[in-house]
């Protein structure tokens, strides 16, 4: 197989992987969520996401080694899956009202080691969600 080909058998495969594993990932959905300082500090951060939608959000600030991070309270309408130093919200299909999670973060912050706790608070966005229907004969 000639280097161009196999670059291009490359190329298709990721697309086809990329394709394949759609996800319904909520952009921005932390918003303005302050770093906290791993010196026994605790955090409040909210975060907006639609029924059936999920989050992603990393815990590592610039300055910071995470050595372990759990959950210390787990959400009622969602679903938490930490990913490396960070985690994976999921929001049931029927999610409304509000939900709460809290994460305990342990680390070092430049030559600091120390705890931190984040407690998230998570909100439906307040627009109307758009649906669409096709009627099919």
């Amino acid at each position: 197989m000639s280097r161009i080909s196999f670059s291009a058998a490359i190329a298709a495969m990721l697309m086809l992987l990329a394709s394949a594993s759609e996800t319904k990932a909520t952009p921005n959905c932390l918003r303005d969520n302050k770093p906290y300082r791993l010196a026994g500090d605790t955090m409040e951060w909210s975060m907006t996401i639609a029924p059936g939608a999920d989050c992603i959000q990393g815990l590592r600030w610039s300055t910071m080694q995470i050595y372990k991070v759990e959950v210390t309270e787990k959400p009622k309408s969602g679903e938490i899956v930490l990913v490396g130093p960070g985690f994976r919200y999921f929001a049931k299909p029927n999610f409304s009202g509000t939900d709460r999670f809290t994460l305990l973060v342990v680390g070092k912050n430049r030559h600091d080691e120390g705890t931190s706790t984040v407690e998230v608070t998570v909100s439906r966005p307040n627009g109307p969600l758009l649906v669409s229907a096709v009627d099919h004969p």
